[in-house]
């Protein structure tokens, strides 16, 4: 089965959100997992924003890589912009999407919350990876 890791560096609101939007989205077939390298917690508004449009994240938890069985994974996505992205040895592939990370940015929720659209534009990526498949 395809199992796409989306990953990061505390796992609290880009994967976490990535992670909830594949699994809200994709078609049966399809496994996906979060995880940083340095986990933090669930952020409340990447909680709140995929709530808004249906998805509940409420149940899901930072992790890390130990959590992570990496020999299922067919794909790894990091998530980082601003910060060193974790690496993970392996031939699986890497796309890579430069976001922000919300719960870092200083202000009020609502200018985080102007950072998050930009996962919304990588729904069309998600759906380019899936179609892709898995390294060869």
């Amino acid at each position: 089965m395809p199992t796409i890791l989306f990953l990061c560096v505390a796992n609290s609101a880009r994967s976490q959100m990535a992670e909830g939007l594949a699994r809200g989205t994709a078609p049966p077939g399809y496994r996906f997992w979060s995880a940083g390298s340095e986990p933090g917690t669930l952020h409340p508004l990447a909680v709140q924003t995929l709530a808004e449009v249906g998805i509940d994240i409420s149940h899901q938890r930072a992790k890390g890589l130990s959590h992570i069985p990496l020999d299922e994974v067919s794909t790894i996505v990091t998530l980082c912009a601003e910060e060193v992205c974790p690496y993970v040895p392996s031939t699986v592939r890497r796309p890579h999407w430069p976001l922000q990370d919300p719960a870092r940015v200083e202000g009020t929720d609502g200018e985080r919350r102007e950072l998050l659209p930009t996962l919304w534009t990588a729904d069309s990526e998600l759906n380019e990876t899936r179609r892709s498949g898995p390294a060869k």
